[in-house]
């Protein structure tokens, strides 16, 4: 059974808030006024007990209010009462906006670890450096001593080839072929194809 609402102390000369929400819906400012005494207090209520913020369900059951303002004219009665209309956007805009705060919140901690952790170019290069000097080291233990320390002189101390040969006491030739014989046998040993 349906039940009025109604406004003042004479009932049946006030209208019921079906009535004023049809006013509403024509832009009639004091039907809204009307409307906002009667359904404020149950507005705030149902907001509060979905956000439990005072503050925020403040502003909500403000923005529920504007919206039952302008959109007065989508309420239809063979759907239910004008209060479980009211109430159901009320109920909706708070769960929108505890949605809202929880997705704002999920940001800016996805956010913050992202500021956190290097990028992953910078993971992916650092990793293959790692292993390329792994397995250059596992290579350049399969060179003979002679082409081992030519190599290491020359391409990771920066000497000529003929410092290489002082530096080992070796004729140039000498040198210049051991360098080469290891370099074939690097190239081999990394599978880098000339």
């Amino acid at each position: 059974m349906k039940r009025a609402v109604h406004i003042g102390r004479n009932p049946s000369a006030e209208p019921d808030l079906e009535e004023l929400v049809g006013r509403v819906a024509l832009g009639e400012e004091e039907a809204f006024a009307s409307v906002y005494d009667l359904v404020a207090g149950p507005v705030l209520g149902v907001v509060r007990a979905v956000l439990r913020d005072q503050a925020q369900s403040e502003e909500v059951a403000q923005e529920v209010l504007v919206e039952v303002w302008r959109t007065a004219a989508r309420y239809r009665r063979d759907r239910g009462t004008a209060i479980n209309w009211i109430l159901t956007l009320a109920h909706r805009r708070a769960v929108d906006r505890v949605r809202s705060v929880e997705a704002a919140a999920a940001r800016d901690h996805k956010a913050a670890l992202l500021e956190q952790t290097p990028e992953y170019d910078e993971v992916t290069e650092q990793v293959e450096a790692r292993l390329e000097r792994e397995q250059v080291r596992r290579c350049l233990r399969t060179l003979t001593e002679i082409q081992r320390q030519a190599v290491t002189l020359a391409y990771y101390r920066g000497l000529t080839y003929r410092q290489v040969a002082e530096a080992l006491t070796l004729p140039l030739g000498t040198v210049k072929t051991r360098l080469r014989d290891g370099l074939i046998r690097l190239r081999d040993c990394l599978g880098v194809t000339a």
